[in-house]
C-alpha cells in the first residue's frame, strides 16, 4: 500500500476548478478528484495553522488538547501530567502513526514543525525532510526533495509520504517567472463592487483594505503579488489573483508529483489524499489575505481521496470535520483506533457513497479573534468574545446558501435561529469539557493573556494610525471598547 498526502496551506475550496471556481486553477487535484472523493462540506475544527494540523494530528479538538492559539499558553499543548507514561499516548497514536500501524514506511517533507516550534507534528514520521524556510519557502524548494525520495523508494511497496506546500498562504510567493495566469481573467465571482468596497475602506482592523499587512500598509519588493493596501477594484482583482496564482503554482508542483508517479508505473495503485489546513479572508467580513476569522471562507476546507477499490468521481455532501479523517484513515487501513479521538469515520462515504455526517459542527479561531461558531443547514451562526479589532458584533447570522461571502448579518430578522446556534455552541463546548481530562476552555486561557496574540501589543499604534488615516470613528469606538493601554501617544 502506497499513501501519498498533500498537504496545501491555505487551500479555498471555491478557488479550486473541481469545487466549480471559474478560473483553471487546479487542473492536476481536479484530474484526481474525477478519480475519487470529493467531500463538499468538510471543515477545520479549528483556526488557523497551528489549532488546525493540531486537530487533525491528534484527533481531537482544540479544546480538549489546548492548541488553539498561535502564542502564549495556548500554542502549546495541555500537559497530560500523570497520564503521560514513558511516552505521550497522544504521540503514540497520532494520525501519522496510524499508517506506521498499518506497516508503511512514513516520510514527510514540511518545514511546519520548525516554524511554529509545533515538534509534536513529527512523531510517527520514520524521515523529515526540513527545508528550513520556516514557512517561508515558495514550493520550487520542496518539490526535489519529494522527487527524490520517490526515486529512492520506488521499489518500496509499503510507504506513506506527507509532502506540504506553503504557496497560496500570504505573501503569495509563487516565483516571478511563473507569471500571473489570470491577469486578462475577470474575477469569476466578482461579488466586492464599488458599494462593497467602499465599505471595506472604512472597515477598522487588521488586514483591511487599509492594511494587508496586518497594522499598517508596508509592502516588500521581493513579494510583488502581495500588496501593502488597496485603493481600488484593480487592485482587489490584483491581490485576489495573487492568491490564484498560489494555488495555481501549488497544483503545478503537485503535478509534477502525479507525473512521478505515473513515470514510475505506479500512480493507479498509489492512495492520494488532498488538503489543507485552513481557507482565506478575501473580502468576507471586511479582511482580505488572511485566515482570522471562524467562518466559511477560513474553516471550510477541501479534502479528496482517491483510494484504490472505492468510488469514483463521486461527491460527498454531509458535514464533516478534520478530526474525522483519523478513523477514517484508521477504517482504511484496518488498524485500531484512539479511544479519546473525536472523530468520526468516513470510510464508508469513501467505500459505498453512504450518506454518513453530522447535523452540525462547531468551529474555533483564537489567534487573531476569540470566535467560536455553529453551521448547520444552510446557517452559520457567529459568536465573539475577542473581535481582533474589527468591531464585529458579539453575535453574526449568515445564511451561507443565499449570502456566501457573508455580507447581510441577519441576526435580527432570525432571533430563533441564533438561539440555536448559541445552543448548539454550549452544548459542544459543555460536552467537550466533560470529557476532557483538563476541565480547562483554552478559550478563556487566550482572554486571560491579554487576547488573541496577533493582537497583542498593537492596539495603541494602531489607534494612532487610525486617527491619521481618516477614521477617527474607528479609533474612538476601539478606545471606547477597549480602553487606552498606553499614554505615550497623548504626549
Amino acid at each position: 500500500m502506497r499513501v501519498l498526502f498533500i498537504d496545501i496551506d491555505t487551500l479555498r475550496p471555491d478557488h479550486m476548478g473541481c469545487y466549480g471556481y471559474g478560473r483553471n486553477t487546479t487542473p492536476n487535484i481536479d484530474s484526481v478528484a474525477r478519480e475519487g472523493v470529493r467531500f463538499d462540506r468538510y471543515y477545520c475544527s479549528d483556526a488557523p495553522c497551528l489549532p488546525s494540523r493540531a486537530a487533525l494530528v491528534s484527533g481531537t479538538f482544540g479544546i480538549k488538547n489546548g492548541i488553539v492559539g498561535h502564542g502564549g499558553t495556548a500554542a502549546d499543548r495541555f500537559s497530560e501530567a500523570t497520564h503521560r507514561g514513558f511516552t505521550d499516548p497522544r504521540d503514540t497514536w497520532n494520525f501519522h502513526n496510524i499508517f506506521r500501524r498499518a506497516g508503511l514506511y512514513t516520510a514527510s517533507v514540511s518545514t511546519f514543525s520548525e516554524r511554529h516550534s509545533a515538534w509534536w507534528f513529527q512523531a510517527g514520521f520514520q524521515e523529515i525532510y526540513n527545508q528550513g524556510g520556516q514557512g517561508m519557502e515558495s514550493g520550487e524548494t520542496i518539490l526535489p526533495y519529494a522527487l527524490e525520495w520517490l526515486d529512492r523508494n520506488r521499489e518500496k511497496d509499503n510507504w506513506y509520504l506527507h509532502v506540504h506546500f506553503w504557496d497560496p498562504h500570504t505573501p503569495y510567493r509563487a516565483p516571478e517567472e511563473f507569471g500571473n495566469p489570470f491577469e486578462n481573467e475577470e474575477l469569476p465571482d466578482n461579488w466586492i463592487d464599488d458599494e462593497v468596497f467602499l465599505q471595506h475602506k472604512k472597515h477598522v482592523g487588521p488586514h483591511s483594505a487599509n492594511e494587508i499587512h496586518m497594522w499598517d500598509d508596508q509592502e516588500f519588493p521581493q513579494w510583488p503579488r502581495y500588496l501593502g493596501k488597496l485603493d481600488s477594484l484593480s487592485d482587489v482583482k490584483r491581490q485576489i489573483d495573487g492568491y490564484d496564482t498560489g494555488v495555481a503554482y501549488a497544483d503545478y508542483l503537485t503535478g509534477q508529483i502525479f507525473f512521478k508517479l505515473k513515470e514510475m508505473g505506479i500512480y493507479e495503485e498509489t492512495a492520494i489524499v488532498i488538503t489543507a489546513d485552513h481557507g482565506e479572508n478575501l473580502g468576507e467580513l471586511g479582511l482580505y489575505s488572511e485566515h482570522a476569522t471562524a467562518d466559511e471562507p477560513c474553516c471550510h476546507i477541501p479534502l479528496i481521496i482517491k483510494w484504490p477499490g472505492c468510488k469514483q468521481g463521486y461527491e460527498d455532501k454531509e458535514l464533516h470535520y478534520n478530526v474525522d479523517l483519523a478513523p477514517t484513515m484508521a477504517d482504511l487501513l484496518q488498524v485500531a483506533k484512539a479511544d479519546f479521538w473525536d472523530g468520526e469515520s468516513m470510510a464508508a462515504n469513501i467505500q459505498k457513497g453512504d450518506k454518513k455526517g453530522r447535523d452540525s459542527l462547531v468551529l474555533s479561531q483564537m489567534a487573531h479573534v476569540c470566535q467560536r461558531s455553529a453551521i448547520f443547514g444552510d446557517w452559520l451562526y457567529i459568536r465573539t468574545l475577542h473581535d481582533g479589532f474589527h468591531l464585529f458584533d458579539k453575535e453574526m447570522l449568515f445564511n451561507l446558501r443565499d449570502d456566501p461571502h457573508e455580507q447581510r448579518n441577519v441576526k435580527e430578522q432570525y432571533p430563533g435561529i441564533c438561539d440555536k446556534g448559541a445552543r448548539i455552541i454550549l452544548n459542544w463546548q459543555e460536552k467537550a469539557l466533560l470529557e476532557s481530562r483538563q476541565k480547562q476552555d483554552p478559550m478563556w486561557t487566550v482572554l486571560n493573556e491579554n487576547g488573541p496574540y496577533h493582537t497583542w501589543g498593537a492596539l495603541d499604534n494602531y489607534i494612532k494610525r487610525l486617527k491619521e488615516t481618516g477614521r477617527e470613528d474607528g479609533a474612538e469606538k476601539l478606545e471606547e471598547k477597549y480602553g487606552k493601554r498606553d499614554e505615550k501617544y497623548e504626549e
